[in-house]
């Protein structure tokens, strides 16, 4: 699954995180740079999710990313920006258990899977 994330200046351990989901990133924009506040008119092709850290936006930006995402049938939580906020919202929207759901039981994850 490939996510665009939107927010926060540096992303620490949230790629991490995201591998643990099965989750790539595709790109990244801090969203504090003007040129990146600037409306796009699209999300770059073979978006899957799109992550917004709701600490780092204004409400302008992240309405336009939101209504991008919905044009477009494109799955997109929002949060703030640290791991465990990220994995709560991944999990409420179900995104782990899906990618969870396929693995082998030998899986790093298979604990996690049992849970839910």
């Amino acid at each position: 699954m490939n996510a665009m994330l939107v927010g926060a200046d540096t992303l620490g351990n949230i790629p991490d995180v995201l591998s643990g989901y099965g989750i790539t990133i595709q790109r990244h924009l801090s969203g504090r740079n003007r040129s990146h506040q600037r409306k796009l008119d699209r999300l770059p092709a073979g978006t899957d999710l799109l992550i917004l850290f709701t600490d780092f936006l204004g409400h302008n930006v992240m309405r336009h990313f939101r209504e991008l995402a919905q044009e477009h049938n494109i799955r997109f939580i929002a949060c703030r920006r640290s791991v465990c906020s990220l994995k709560t919202c991944l999990d409420g929207a179900g995104i782990g258990e899906k990618t969870c759901a396929a693995c082998p039981n030998d899986c790093p994850n298979a604990s996690r899977r049992k849970a839910h």
